[in-house]
């Protein structure tokens, strides 16, 4: 469903259509060895390159007038370690790749999104999650991978080879060279119960520490108008309810679903379907003012003054170690709004920016922002740590492009 971004006549555009440009070149490599051949070419001519996944980012991370290489001719697990919970797989194998091949050797992903087409390298390169309080997100997960820098060197990240920069690259937005292959941490197989309830925005505030104590999964998207359930293909909520998912795992054995609840392999419980009707922004918080966000922007979306006909999407996420993940030492709530293509929308996302500034809101980097160089510093405890290996292993910046250098150069 995701395998809208496009290439043609030196020209790429996003899954969403909000980001396009042209690079000088697009390279397609078919081994690893290729892949390293075209980072070597760009080094010597001085060129700029980006990695992209499956385009699904709103933000200009792939944006770039130099080279831009796609791993997708090298998807596909490569090897999966049941015993040690563990599989390896290139970089540009989708999500949606991932769960057979897992569930034939007993295991699965602890989490997933609402979304499964992205890039494992890019879910992971940006800070992509699910929801559970106590479940981290796809950063975490990272255990090692095979980069190519832009020194030019082929380097091993693992916990026996150069373990010290894993939590630089586990959310590194393609900085620190192009990711190769893979390896993630999984857990056993596990099936799942899903419950999806329409309930009244109160109702949801009244049982917000019940929904979260009680279930694998809580997550809800709230409706400001009588139409914005159709536009993300969600159950018929009316104006000022709640879609509210609830997850809890069950007996593997069960695979029987009722009027209300749908029990399935995990990976199959996780997806939804979207259009590419929105752009969204999405931040990150601390989770013990969730109920209390909410309320504040529920109060902005109703207020008249914008365009606020998309849901807000709320989430939760716990802390993990990855210096530039926005859920670093923090659990989070993590709220999603979304601009309507074609209106002027940047006023209402930034009047929704400063509310979440007052939260200390650190960004899904995937999705829209409004960081600045000196508001990242701040909000990530390890930003000049982070700066310092992304200088060791790229010390030219071949690996930058405008809109990171502003924060990142």
């Amino acid at each position: 469903m995701l395998e809208k971004s496009v290439q043609g006549l030196n020209g790429w555009s996003n899954w969403a259509g909000n980001q396009c440009f042209y690079p000088s070149r697009f390279e397609q490599p078919v081994t690893e060895d290729d892949l390293h051949a075209v980072v070597l070419n760009a080094i010597e001519l001085g060129h700029s390159i980006r990695p992209v996944g499956a385009g699904h980012s709103f933000s200009p991370v792939v944006e770039t007038s130099g080279v831009l290489v796609t791993m997708d001719n090298m998807r596909g697990v490569t090897r999966v370690n049941a015993e040690a919970k563990q599989f390896e797989a290139y970089a540009a194998t989708r999500i949606s790749e991932l769960g057979d091949v897992l569930w034939a050797n007993g295991l699965a992903l602890e989490n997933q999104g609402d979304i499964d087409a992205q890039a494992i390298a890019g879910a992971v390169s940006t800070g992509t999650h699910g929801s559970g309080r106590n479940l981290k997100g796809f950063s975490a997960n990272l255990l090692g991978a095979l980069l190519f820098d832009g020194r030019g060197e082929r380097l091993q990240i693992s916990d026996t080879q150069n373990f010290d920069l894993l939590p630089a690259l586990q959310t590194s937005l393609g900085m620190l060279g192009c990711i190769s292959r893979t390896c993630v941490r999984a857990v056993p197989a596990y099936m799942l119960e899903e419950t999806i309830k329409v309930m009244p925005f109160n109702e949801v505030l009244e049982r917000w520490d019940e929904l979260l104590s009680n279930y694998r999964h809580f997550s809800f998207f709230w409706m400001p108008t009588e139409a914005s359930a159709s536009l993300y293909n969600l159950q018929n909520a009316k104006k000022d309810f709640c879609v509210v998912k609830l997850y809890n795992e069950v007996n593997p054995h069960e695979m029987s679903s009722s009027g209300t609840a749908k029990t399935d392999r995990s990976y199959k419980i996780y997806p939804s379907v979207f259009e590419p009707n929105f752009y969204e922004m999405e931040y990150f918080m601390p989770v013990e003012y969730g109920a209390e966000i909410a309320v504040a922007l529920r109060t902005i979306m109703l207020s008249g003054e914008y365009d606020s006909r998309f849901p807000m999407e709320v989430r939760f996420v716990a802390a993990d170690e990855a210096w530039l993940s926005p859920a670093y030492h923090r659990n989070s709530v993590v709220i999603s709004i979304s601009g309507v293509p074609g209106t002027s929308y940047l006023e209402y996302l930034e009047r929704v920016d400063r509310l979440f500034k007052e939260y200390a809101g650190r960004p899904h980097w995937g999705k829209l922002h409004f960081m600045t160089r000196e508001r990242v510093q701040k909000l990530f405890p390890c930003f000049d740590e982070f700066v310092m290996v992304r200088r060791q292993l790229d010390p030219n910046g071949i690996f930058l492009n405008s809109h990171l250098a502003d924060i990142f150069i």
